[in-house]
C-alpha cells in the first residue's frame, strides 16, 4: 500500500484578477502558506499557464515547474474541464457554452469543437513535458437534455449519442496514451458520463481504452444519491484522481434530487466546505488507501455559504488529518511464530 499524496488544491475556484490569485507565483505562495503540497492547474486560466506553450516548449514547462517548486509545491495535474465540455455539446447549450471558448469561435460550434480538441491534444503533450501522468477533464454531453425518459425517447437515441461521444474521444485517448497520460473523466451531472452505468456505456464503446479513467469526487454522488463508497469498490482500478469535496442532501416535501430550479443555497442537494457536509471521508480515505491509490488528494472548494479562503485554509488541515500513513507490517506480527513450510505441513497433519 501507498500513502496518498497531499494535500493538494484545485486552483480553478480561486484564480482571479486580484493578488494573490492573479499569477501562478503568487497563488502558489498563498497555497503553500496554508499548508498545501500540490496545485492542480486549470488550463483555461491564462494567468496561470499558457497551455500551447507548455505543450510545445520544454523550457517553458520546466519554468512552470520551477515557479511551483520555489514554494515547496508540486503540480499534481492539469485540468481541461471547460474544454472537455466542448468536445461534445448539444446545440441547446451553444449560447451558454460559447463563454468557455475564445471569441474567435463564438457562434461557430464546429470551430469551437475543433478548438477544444486541440486543447486536449496540447494537454496531453503539456502533461508529458511537466512529468505528469494524469489529466482531469469532462466528457461533454450530447444526450443530457434527454436524461428523463419523457417524452419517450426514440429507440436508439442514447446509443447513437454514446457512439458519437466515443468517436470524438478516441483520437484524444490515443494521444494521451502516446504521451503516457491517463485521461480522468470527472463523473458529473451535466455530462453524459454522470454515473457508473454511463461510464461503462462509454468504456465499452472505446474498447476499454486503458487511458479512459476516472476522477473520483464523492460530492456529485451525494447529490444524485449514488453509493459513493460502493463506487470505489467497483471502479478502484480505474480511479486515478481524487477531488476531496463535501456535499449534503436534505430532501423536503417540496424538493429532492432535481432541486426545483433553485439557486445553490436553496437546493436540497448542495456542495459544502470540507467537514460541513455529509460525506464520510474517514471511510473514503480508508478505501482509497486499501486499494493502493497512488495519486493526490486535491481539495475542490465549492460552497454556497462559507468564504473560499476559509474553505481553503480549513481544507488543507482537513485533508492532512484524513490522509492515512499506511502500515508497513501487519498489526499481529508481534505474535508470529516464524514458521516455515515444514512446520506448516506438520500443523496440518501432513507430515
Amino acid at each position: 500500500m501507498r500513502t496518498i499524496k497531499g494535500p493538494g488544491i484545485f486552483l480553478a475556484q480561486f484564480a482571479g484578477d486580484n493578488a494573490p490569485f492573479n499569477s501562478l507565483d503568487a497563488i502558489c505562495g498563498w497555497a503553500a502558506n496554508y499548508g498545501y503540497k500540490g496545485v492542480q492547474i486549470p488550463t483555461w486560466v491564462g494567468s496561470l499557464i499558457d497551455l500551447e506553450k507548455a505543450a510545445t516548449s520544454q523550457t517553458y514547462a520546466d519554468e512552470l515547474k520551477g515557479v511551483v517548486a520555489s514554494h515547496g509545491l508540486e503540480i499534481t495535474e492539469l485540468s481541461t474541464h471547460l474544454q472537455g465540455q466542448l468536445v461534445a455539446a448539444h446545440p441547446v447549450y451553444d449560447t451558454m457554452l460559447d463563454g468557455f471558448a475564445p471569441a474567435s469561435v463564438h457562434g461557430n460550434p464546429k470551430a469551437r469543437q475543433e478548438w477544444a480538441v486541440q486543447q486536449l491534444l496540447w494537454a496531453a503533450k503539456a502533461s508529458k513535458n511537466l512529468g505528469l501522468t494524469e489529466h482531469a477533464t469532462f466528457s461533454g454531453a450530447l444526450a443530457w437534455p434527454f436524461l428523463y425518459p419523457f417524452p419517450q425517447r426514440p429507440a436508439g437515441l442514447v446509443e447513437e449519442a454514446f457512439d458519437e461521444l466515443a468517436r470524438r474521444w478516441m483520437p484524444i485517448l490515443n494521444a494521451m496514451d502516446e504521451n503516457g497520460v491517463d485521461l480522468c473523466y470527472e463523473i458529473h451531472p451535466g455530462e453524459d458520463l454522470h454515473d457508473g452505468v454511463t461510464y461503462e456505456m462509454f468504456l465499452e464503446r472505446v474498447n476499454n481504452h486503458p487511458r479512459a479513467n476516472l476522477l473520483y469526487d464523492p460530492s456529485h454522488f451525494v447529490l444524485q444519491q449514488l453509493n459513493y463508497l460502493d463506487y470505489i469498490d467497483i471502479y478502484q482500478e480505474r480511479i486515478k484522481m481524487f477531488h476531496v469535496k463535501d456535499a449534503e442532501f436534505n430532501p423536503t416535501g417540496r424538493q429532492g434530487v432535481y432541486g426545483g430550479y433553485q439557486s445553490w443555497i436553496n437546493r436540497a442537494g448542495r456542495f459544502r466546505s470540507l467537514g460541513d457536509g455529509q460525506v464520510d471521508f474517514a471511510s473514503v480515505f480508508s478505501k482509497m488507501a486499501q486499494y493502493d491509490f497512488a495519486g493526490w488528494a486535491v481539495l475542490e472548494w465549492e460552497c454556497a455559504i462559507k468564504h473560499p479562503e476559509d474553505g481553503a485554509r480549513e481544507g488543507a488541515e482537513f485533508i492532512k488529518n484524513h490522509i492515512i500513513r499506511v502500515t508497513e507490517h501487519a498489526f499481529d506480527d508481534f505474535a508470529s511464530a516464524g514458521t516455515d513450510l515444514a512446520a506448516n505441513r506438520k500443523i496440518l497433519g501432513l507430515s
